[in-house]
């Protein structure tokens, strides 16, 4: 059974999903990719863990680090759970570039080269925003490219980390 939870942040309302037990998604209303791994059938709840994450997300829109992590289960393709899992290592307040993300998989995988194209797209596909921090990922030159949830958005959280 997939659940449902509605948070409102300072920058619009958000969607959380969670199996019963962990969160398995957390998306800006309306965003590009908005409930993928949602199933068509949920049901609109309150649940410990959509606690836990609300309390998550009102320590991190104050401008603090959360000192924890709400459960999270990631329904998705190996490659996709490969960079959302490096994706969880940038810290509060620094940068990524897609390149580096890329780079760090070729070396994880013994391979001379890793599309960084292609970690785009898995960062653009990530189900669990702000969470698995894919608005701390940019350009080659440092550049916001690309956000699910809008530029907007993305530069508004990187401000509220002064990483911009």
């Amino acid at each position: 059974m997939n659940y449902i939870y509605h948070y409102n942040s300072p920058l619009g309302g958000m969607t959380l999903a969670s199996d019963g037990e962990a969160l398995t998604g957390l998306w800006f209303d309306g965003q590009k990719y908005f409930g993928d791994t949602l199933g068509k059938e949920f049901t609109e709840c309150s649940l410990p863990v959509f606690a836990e994450t609300a309390k998550w997300l009102d320590i991190y829109f104050s401008g603090e680090v959360p000192d924890f992590t709400p459960p999270i289960s990631l329904n998705t393709t190996p490659f996709r759970k490969e960079v959302c899992d490096i994706m969880l290592t940038i810290p509060f307040g620094q940068t990524m570039t897609y390149g580096e993300i890329a780079n760090i998989i070729a070396k994880q995988r013994g391979i001379a080269r890793m599309s960084a194209q292609a970690v785009g797209g898995a960062v653009g596909h990530n189900p669990i925003s702000l969470i698995i921090p894919c608005h701390r990922v940019v350009g080659a030159d440092g550049s916001l490219t690309g956000y699910a949830g809008g530029i907007e958005r993305k530069t508004a959280l990187l401000r509220l980390e002064k990483a911009l």
